[in-house]
Formats: C-alpha cells, structure tokens, sequence
C-alpha cells in the first residue's frame, strides 16, 4: 500500500526530475496530456499550468494516491499502466517514475508509438539506481532470518529492469520517433537521523512492508539501520548525501 504522506515528505527531491523531464517536452498547445503514475498528483497540476487549454488526465494503480489527486481537482483514475490507452485526442504521454513498475514496459511503450498520432510526444523518467547501496541493503536484510520467508516470493527489480538511455534511443528510434535521451545522478541532501530509510520507505520498501506483519516490519527498519548509516554516513554538518541515477526519455512519433 503507497502512502501519500510518507511520499510527500520528500516532495521537492522527487519533483525536480518530473521537472527536468518536462522541460524537453516542446508541445505547443496538447489538447490531451495524460500523467501515468500520477502519485498524490502534486506534480499533475502542474501540468494544467504549464498547458491550460489541456485536458489533464490522471492515472495511477494506487487508490490512495488517486484519492489525494482527486482531492487536488484532478481527473484520477485508478488503473495499471498495462491496461491504459491513450484517447484519441491525446498529444502528450508522461510517466514519472513509475515504468520501472510495470514488467515489459518496452513493449507497452512501443505501442503507444503505434496508438498516438503522429507529432505526439513520449516523456518518462525511471530510476537508474537499482544496484544502489539502498537497494543493495533491501535484498540483503531480506535475505536474513525472520525475513526470508514472508519475502521468499519478493519479485526483486534488479540492475536490468530499466534501460540506459542508449537502449530507449535505440528502441524509439527504431520504431520511428525523433529521441531525446539521457542520465542524471543527483545528489540530494538529506537530513534526519535516519533519512534514507525514511525515503526508501515512501518508495522501494513499499512492497517489503505489505509482505511483513507490524511487528516484523519493525524488526526489518531496526535491522537495515546500521546498514544505511554505513553505505550513507552522517556528515559532521548533519548532512547525508544520496545519490540517485535517474534516466531521462523524450520522444516524438512522426
């Protein structure tokens, strides 16, 4: 189960990519944009004034995360992004973060190649990180007992489940669009006594915290502490740097 607010406490690290993806989307005047993945829709209401001729469609498998959009105004529904097609009038298709969810996304991003008129626009953005110290402490506290066996069954996303910037080039390229692609690592300044659980938590833990019971849970958090704190030290400052790969796609169907 997402948790909005726990999503939120790090609003501004998570949105500057949405932003920087965003940027690269030359749409003059989209008569439909469609944000798949659209979280707690903080970032989707922007796009209203980025575009305010838009029609701004919302989509996101979380009904907690749809309800907090709707409480925005926003038109969110709740669907996997496997099961989505784009309206015939949709110009513009944005997915923030959320592709790296969805097994065979390649291929669902391929049709819609094939589903969007031409002169429409493609933007996502996935995490890079996946082979991250973070993510590297999730599997290895997982594999520890009493974890194993509640997280036996765990579909683990390993280093391969999202592309380099160069794969998505190719493979929109190939399927005739003009590709704008690339990678940034941002290092985000974190603070807290424990900051990256605190983040990870809100984000790539999600799955592991619906496998385990309350008290399990909170023997899991104690356990992955001190293997934070060593991959990601507290600075004297109070400060602890995280950094995060990200990978940036822009295309254009001609």
């Amino acid at each position: 189960m997402w948790n909005p607010d726990v999503y939120l406490a790090f609003a501004d690290h998570r949105g500057r990519p949405f932003f920087d993806l965003l940027s690269r989307v030359a749409a003059d005047a989209p008569r439909r944009v469609a944000d798949l993945g659209c979280g707690p829709g903080n970032l989707t209401e922007t796009l209203g004034r980025r575009w305010p001729g838009a029609q701004i469609e919302a989509w996101d498998s979380s009904p907690e995360m749809v309800a907090k959009a709707r409480e925005r105004g926003l038109d969110a529904a709740v669907g996997d992004i496997e099961g989505w097609t784009p309206r015939p009038d949709t110009d513009v298709v944005l997915s923030n973060a959320a592709l790296q969810w969805v097994p065979g996304h390649r291929d669902i991003v391929l049709r819609w190649t094939r589903q969007l008129a031409p002169g429409s626009w493609i933007a996502f953005q996935v995490p890079g990180n996946f082979d991250a110290p973070s993510h590297r402490a999730i599997r290895e506290v997982a594999r520890r007992e009493p974890f194993a066996e509640p997280l036996r069954e765990m579909p683990w996303r390993e280093a391969d489940v999202v592309g380099d910037p160069e794969d998505y080039a190719g493979l929109l390229t190939d399927a005739g669009c003009t590709v704008d692609a690339w990678e940034t690592t941002y290092i985000h300044e974190l603070r807290g006594e424990t900051p990256v659980l605190d983040w990870i938590t809100g984000t790539a833990l999600t799955q592991v915290k619906a496998r385990l019971s309350e008290e399990l849970w909170q023997q899991y958090r104690r356990a992955i502490i001190p293997v934070l704190a060593q991959a990601y030290p507290v600075r004297a400052d109070g400060i602890t740097f995280f950094p995060f790969r990200r990978v940036f796609v822009v295309a254009q169907t001609r």
